[in-house]
C-alpha cells in the first residue's frame, strides 16, 4: 500500500501530510480531481486533532489528476473495500482515509520514511527525502512546459516568486527547451 502513497505524491506534488489526510470524500474519480483541504498531524496523540489546517491559505486547492492515477485510485479503493469487509469492526471506518494501513488507520511518518528508503535502495536510486517527490513533481511539470503560474497554484504556493525561487534554476532541460523554441521562432525573423 505504500506504492499508491508515493505515486500520489509524485503525480500531484502534495505534501506528505496533505496526502496522508486525504479522505475518499476529497476525491472525485469521475472528474479526476483531488481537493486538498487539510493536513494530517503525525505527532498528535488525540484522535480529534488528527486533521488540521493546510500549511497556508493558498495550500487549500483542487488538483487535477491523470487518468492513470484515477485508475490506480479506483483499483486501490476496491482493495481497500475488501479490507473493510474482511476486517469489519477492526477497520477504522471513521477515518475514511484513502492512503492508509490495511486496517484503515493512518500511516505513521516513520513507516513512510522506512518504506521510501527501502524502495530507493531496491531501485538503486539516491537517497532523497519524501518531500523530494514534491520537488520532482514540480521539476517534471516545468520540464514538460507547464507555466510557472500553473505550478505555483498546483503546489499551493502563496506567490509565483516562491515557486520561481525554488524551481526556476533546477533544470538545464528547461533552459535548453526554451532556447530551442526561441531559435525556432526567430530563425526566419532574424535571417
Amino acid at each position: 500500500y505504500y506504492w499508491i502513497f508515493f505515486k500520489v505524491l509524485i503525480e500531484t506534488g502534495m505534501r506528505k501530510g496533505e496526502a496522508a489526510a486525504l479522505q475518499w470524500t476529497d476525491i472525485d474519480l469521475k472528474e479526476k480531481t483531488i481537493s486538498v483541504t487539510k493536513t494530517l498531524d503525525f505527532q498528535t496523540k488525540n484522535r480529534e486533532e488528527l486533521f488540521g489546517d493546510t500549511k497556508t491559505y493558498n495550500s487549500t486547492r483542487v488538483i487535477t489528476i491523470s487518468q492513470s492515477l484515477a485508475n490506480d485510485l479506483h483499483f486501490h479503493m476496491k482493495v481497500q473495500n475488501q479490507n473493510k469487509l474482511s476486517l469489519n469492526e477492526m477497520y477504522h471506518h471513521d477515518l475514511n482515509l484513502v492512503l492508509s494501513r490495511q486496517d484503515g488507520n493512518f500511516l505513521p511518518k516513520s513507516t513512510l520514511f522506512n518504506a521510501m528508503q527501502r524502495i530507493l535502495k531496491r531501485a538503486e536510486l539516491p537517497n532523497i527525502p519524501i518531500h523530494g517527490l514534491r520537488h520532482t513533481h514540480a521539476v517534471l511539470l516545468l520540464e514538460s512546459g507547464a507555466p510557472m503560474k500553473y505550478v505555483q497554484e498546483r503546489l499551493g504556493h502563496g506567490s509565483m516568486e516562491i515557486t520561481a525561487d525554488v524551481y526556476a534554476h533546477v533544470s538545464k532541460k528547461i533552459d535548453e527547451s526554451a532556447m530551442n523554441r526561441f531559435e525556432d521562432y526567430t530563425k526566419d525573423l532574424l535571417n
